[in-house]
């Protein structure tokens, strides 16, 4: 079966900048698991793993502009420390998830600490970096129903929201 838009596809990557300098890896932890369509993975990705069959392997390299945006200078947000899970261990240039309103998350970089506000770079910490992946798809197959209802791929023994 070929890898398309809502499949459930299980992969290995290796990711590094573009001087070839390793940044992480999936490779001795689980594969990722992702349904595609849906902008589980950035764009370069995401359209790079459709059309592959188990077992294939392959490089793909990705701007800012599919991956995760061009770095926007200044883009640094003063937040309240009580929105912080652990605000007292963080020091600058640490990167931490901040909760958005809407319940989604965002890694951001602290930028600068006061007494009772955090400054944030809401720039992801990969923005503006050309990418190189290494992938190797381990599985594909047809979304469940309740998946392609969710929106995104459940593991083997299906999925419980919280």
């Amino acid at each position: 079966m070929k890898s398309a838009a809502d499949t459930v596809v299980t992969f290995h990557y290796a990711l590094s900048d573009a001087d070839g300098h390793p940044i992480e890896s999936s490779q001795g932890r689980e594969p990722l698991t992702v349904l595609l369509g849906r902008g589980g993975l950035v764009p370069g990705v995401e359209q790079a793993l459709i059309g592959h069959e188990v077992g294939d392997k392959f490089e793909v390299v990705v701007t800012p502009e599919q991956g995760y945006g061009e770095r926007r200078e200044g883009w640094i947000e003063r937040v309240p420390k009580k929105l912080f899970r652990d605000p007292d261990r963080l020091r600058p240039g640490m990167q931490t998830v901040l909760q958005e309103r809407g319940g989604g998350a965002r890694v951001v970089t602290v930028h600068k600490i006061g007494s009772s506000v955090i400054d944030v770079d809401l720039n992801h910490p990969m923005a503006g970096r050309t990418l190189h992946f290494a992938l190797e798809l381990t599985g594909v197959r047809a979304a469940t129903p309740e998946e392609l209802e969710h929106g995104h791929a459940h593991g083997p023994e299906g999925h419980h929201h919280h």
